[in-house]
Parts: structure tokens; sequence; C-alpha cells
């Protein structure tokens, strides 16, 4: 979980350094959690929220200056073990240069992490996300817009939770090309711009909770939804289709998070679903959603189960049972192990805790829950998938662990489709 002006695809750092696409086997282990490599002409899609964020701007790029960094070391182990051909990168602080995502990569991931093979990805996406963005208004109902950076009260009227700019931010890595003169951005897409939004409302007077001069600035995303096309070298790309709405808490009895995780969420639904989506502009101002026909993959942190939690009971539905998209449903062993070794509230969920991808506080809390995806159009078929949560008795158990956690309280998902 997580708590500039208009932005496009040129903003993205693309690495164009040589590469072979072929997956490399995984180094020799004898966890059952490694997969193994994907078929010659399958993609492996991976999501996976990192837990880099940090209480202060530049602090990220700078603990990545050197290989000291411990949580950085295991979250690359994780993806050396998994080796993702594709992957989205939640809560990492975005900097413009992308410094930091270029010394993760030469610092960590070129690195052997425990006798892991190194993984290189030649092809970045870097660009601005709506966290720690001033809004100028007044979003968390105090009477007070704050502007100046550094504090809870600015993060809760920036258009995304973040002490500055680019806090929890997002990248993309791939080691196939991504199609930058395609690249769709919503950053600023209005919330109130969406045909029946589920915008908030004091229960005590059934007025609209945010002002009429908050609704005309207010962004739908807390972070962006970004739409990548990746050239897997098969004729048509994937659209790789990213994003990390906001967790449905830390508000108030208007539950303005949970109607905006909803419609974030729901924004995916519309934007692939044909003429569902012509209501949608995208930061150069074009409109209209994904093209009737195309393969897209669905990512990220989306911060709801659609059993339990906080969210709102439909918000995962709509994609889980949108017509046009597959659950694979991926699991692993370590997520029931964790919700049968923690219990408290993890023993009343309805969900099954083998598709469990976060551990998240259970008493007081939500407990474990299925938060992070990957989601195939209907189009892509799927060969396997997993979510990368050793059980205990497993070596890279160590990895992953109970809190305080190693790496991150989020899991590495993945899916392998054809390409």
């Amino acid at each position: 979980m997580s708590r500039r002006t208009r932005r496009v695809a040129s903003t993205a750092t693309l690495v164009l350094a040589a590469s072979a696409l072929v997956a490399a086997p995984a180094a020799g282990t004898d966890s059952p959690s490694v997969p193994e490599a994907p078929g010659t002409h399958e993609v492996r899609f991976a999501t996976f929220n990192t837990a880099l964020e940090r209480p202060e701007e530049g602090m990220l790029a700078q603990e990545l200056a050197s290989p000291d960094s411990e949580q950085a070391r295991n979250v690359a182990e994780i993806i050396q073990h998994v080796r993702p051909d594709v992957l989205l990168v939640n809560e990492f602080d975005h900097d413009e240069e992308g410094l930091g995502l270029r010394r993760f990569q030469d610092n960590y991931l070129s690195v052997g992490q425990n006798g892991a093979d190194p993984i290189d990805y030649p092809y970045v996406y870097n660009a601005p996300v709506n966290t720690g963005v001033a809004s100028g208004v007044d979003l968390n109902g105090d009477g007070e817009a704050v502007t100046e950076p550094g504090t809870p009260e600015y993060a809760e009227d920036a258009f995304g939770y973040g002490v500055f700019p680019g806090q929890y931010g997002m990248a993309v890595l791939s080691k196939y090309p991504i199609v930058t003169d395609q690249v769709r951005t919503f950053q600023t897409f209005r919330w109130a711009d969406m045909p029946d939004a589920l915008l908030p409302t004091d229960p005590e007077t059934g007025e609209p909770y945010y002002s009429e001069e908050a609704l005309e600035v207010l962004r739908l995303s807390s972070k962006s939804h970004w739409d990548l096309p990746i050239d897997t070298g098969r004729g048509r790309p994937v659209h790789l289709l990213a994003g990390h709405p906001t967790p449905p808490t830390f508000d108030g009895p208007e539950k303005r998070n949970v109607a905006r995780n909803h419609d974030e969420i729901r924004f995916w639904a519309d934007y692939v679903r044909p003429r569902a989506g012509d209501y949608i502009y995208d930061d150069a101002g074009v409109r209209g959603g994904l093209a009737p026909g195309a393969r897209f993959v669905i990512a990220g942190d989306l911060n709801a189960d659609p059993n339990d939690g906080d969210g709102h009971p439909e918000a995962m539905t709509q994609l889980l049972e949108h017509p046009d998209i597959v659950d694979v449903r991926p699991s692993s062993q370590g997520g029931r192990g964790a919700a049968e070794r923690q219990g408290a509230a993890n023993d009343d969920h309805v969900g099954d805790p083998e598709l469990d991808s976060a551990d998240f506080v259970d008493e007081p809390g939500p407990g474990n829950l299925r938060v992070d995806y990957v989601l195939p159009s209907r189009s892509l078929p799927a060969r396997a998938s997993g979510v990368f949560w050793p059980t205990v008795d497993d070596p890279l158990f160590r990895l992953t662990g109970d809190h305080p956690f190693p790496s991150s309280d989020h899991r590495l998902v993945w899916v392998d489709v054809v390409r």
C-alpha cells in the first residue's frame, strides 16, 4: 500500500542497449518458488510493488548509488530469480533524469545477487506521476490548501498522496522495445470527467465532499495510467496497461479513497471495452479507449481484493468478470502458509490465501490480501503464472520473510503469455 503540468510519452527514458531477448534460466536453486523460463514464443509479464519509496526527495537515488542497500539487493534478487521480460515496478520514487532507475540496473540488477544470474533491461519507461504534485486546492477538507512540500498535510492536498513530487512512483523495465511514439498517458484526466463517477459525498449532509474548485482540477489517477505498447516481435504489439490506484483506506466516513480506487480500476475496464471508453482523453488530448482487437495486459498494485479488505465490493469484479479479460489466478503456497501462520484477520477471510500477494498488518488491519494483478486479454493465451511467495522451509524465504520485511510487503506476480 501507499499513500506537472501535462507530460506525455516524450518524458520516457529509453535505454537502447543491445540485448538478447531470450529469457536466461534462473540460477541454480532448490527453491520451488523459482519458475522455469518461459517458452520460446512466450513473454513473462510481471508486477512488483518494491516498497522502494523514501521519505525525502532524492534519497532513493542516493541510496542506490552504492551496491550496499540490503533491501534493494533483496528486491533485485527476487527479480533475478523470476526473470520477467516486462516488469512494472510500483513504489519506486520517480526522478526526472531516471537516475534511480539507472543505478538500480547498474548496481543491483546487473550484479548477480547471492548466486542468481544478473538481468538486464535495455528498455525503460520513466514518466511523472501525480503523487506529491500540489493540487493548489483543499482536498482533505481541513480548510487549507497546502502547497509547500514535505508534510503530511501537503501530501493530503496533492493530486496523489506524497510528500514530494514522484514519491511512490512507478516505472517499466523491458527486454522488448517499447513503442514510444504510440504510448498514451492519462496523468491529467479529471475524475469529474468520468461519466457516473463515484464522487464522494458527505454522509451527514448528502452534499459533495469536494468543492467545485477542487473538482475542477482533481485528477482521477493517484499516480498515473499508462498504455505502453510492447513490441514482442510478433507483429501487433501487446499493450501494457500499467497503474497503481490509491489504497481504499486512510479516509473518513465519506470514503473518498474507496470511491477513487473503484474508479481508477474502472478506468481500465472502460478503456478495453469497445465504445465504453469514448469519454477518455489522454495527456496529448487524444480521445477514446483501446482499439478493438488490441492485445493487452493490465498490471499493477491495484490495491483491491475481490473478497476481503476495505475496498469497494465491486472494484475488482469490474476486471475479473470483464468479458475481454482472463484471470489466470497466479498463486503460491507461501501465501497460504503465511495466512495460517499469522491468523488474526486472515482467519475471517473469504478469498483463497494462495492468491494473496501482499502481507499486511493482521491485527488491527486487513490481513493478507490479493491486490497485485497481471491480467491478460482473452487474445493472449496464458501458459503459466505464479506469485513469488516462498514457504518458510524454502531457502528463498529469506527474501520475503515476515514483518519487518527484508524486501517488500508485496510479492512479485507474474504471468507467461503467448506472444
